[in-house]
């Protein structure tokens, strides 16, 4: 059995030559994660298949100049609002405020994942924290990206003996600020980047979606997923319906959609996924209202990534629990709106076991 520990290294240097460290979190059960403190992104997540086998999980880049080109958010922390804003523009207690539009999905623009530098393409301060996490801090300052006031952030990665990865995002403002802090891993739960994710099974906690207009902004209608091939409150593989003849599923070009959580207080289970042929499993757990499902159906299959591999489309998903999107715009959302004297908190678990 191996032992916990969290070592860091020397990843490399940003072009204005400030140095970038990496982390590396090991648990008792040999499980590992690699963790950088640029973007605050995990670089690697190795697990076990049902023989024993370690593989990495996820889709990435082997060095710091790779990251430095990561244009699909590959393992990113998204800030300082994940997921999108209607043609990057809210009103804030009377005030006007506009952002990047760096999105157009349909040709509509809009603003993504904080802007055209988010919390994913900045530098972040990293520490170990005993033997089983690191915690990394970064100060957005007032005006950041167009959001108001000043934001300190810090996000902490924890691998603990149980087979968890937690992410865990705290915040506090001198100002009210949208916030909707967002974890953004791509998962191959094979092991083999060049095989789809059509075969995984996924489960959602989920009786509830978020329908969209053309430009993927919600409509503000919660729609039952019951009868659609939005239902996914139990096991289905991924492919089995993604090119079903049904408007969100055109507008997405696949599934990229929020999916309104079961309610309850605190943690609770918001997805299952697993890979038949190698036995991973992963749940999701979150203290969050919501989660999106996103299966890769923009990758192009041109970039390469790990080990020269050019990954392609729904060669990965993403379960990226948050709250609902456009939500500075949609009164009847949950707000995302952070106020002086509250504290921003976002939990994220991934638990690993084979069947």
């Amino acid at each position: 059995m191996a032992a916990n520990s969290v070592t860091a290294e020397r990843f490399g240097q940003l072009p204005d030559g400030r140095e970038v460290k990496l982390f590396t979190l090991t648990n008792k059960h040999g499980l590992r994660a690699r963790v950088t403190e640029y973007g605050a992104i995990l670089v690697s997540m190795e697990t076990p298949d049902r023989n024993g086998t370690l593989a990495d999980l996820t889709h990435g880049f082997d060095t710091l100049d790779g990251w430095l080109t990561n244009a699909a958010y590959f393992g990113a922390s998204i800030g300082r609002f994940g997921n999108r804003i209607k043609a990057g523009k809210f009103t804030l207690e009377g005030k006007d405020y506009t952002l990047a539009t760096n999105n157009a999905p349909g040709g509509i623009p809009c603003h993504l994942h904080g802007g055209v530098v988010g919390f994913d393409k900045v530098l972040w301060a990293g520490t170990a924290v005993g033997e089983s996490a690191v915690e990394l801090l970064y100060l957005s300052e007032d005006g950041e990206q167009g959001y108001p006031g000043n934001l300190r952030v810090k996000i902490t990665y924890t691998l603990t003996d149980a087979d968890e990865l937690i992410w865990q995002a705290e915040a506090v403002s001198d100002a009210p600020t949208p916030v909707n802090l967002v974890h953004h891993t791509y998962w191959n739960l094979s092991g083999e980047p060049t095989r789809p994710i059509l075969d995984h099974e996924l489960m959602l906690a989920a009786e509830q979606y978020l329908p969209t207009d053309p430009g993927l902004i919600p409509t503000g209608v919660l729609a039952p997923v019951a009868g659609t091939p939005m239902d996914f409150t139990t096991p289905h593989p991924i492919g089995e319906r993604i090119e079903a003849d049904f408007a969100a599923l055109k507008f997405g070009a696949g599934y990229d959609h929020c999916w309104v959580l079961s309610p309850g207080a605190g943690v609770r289970l918001a997805a299952r996924v697993t890979d038949p042929a190698s036995g991973r499993l992963m749940e999701i757990l979150t203290d969050q209202p919501a989660i999106q499902f996103y299966a890769a159906n923009f990758l192009d299959g041109v970039t390469p990534g790990k080990r020269g591999v050019a990954y392609a489309r729904r060669s990965a998903l993403c379960l990226e629990t948050e709250g609902f999107p456009d939500s500075p715009n949609q009164p009847a959302f949950p707000s995302a709106i952070l106020r002086p004297g509250q504290t921003y908190q976002h939990t994220l678990i991934h638990r690993f076991a084979v069947v």
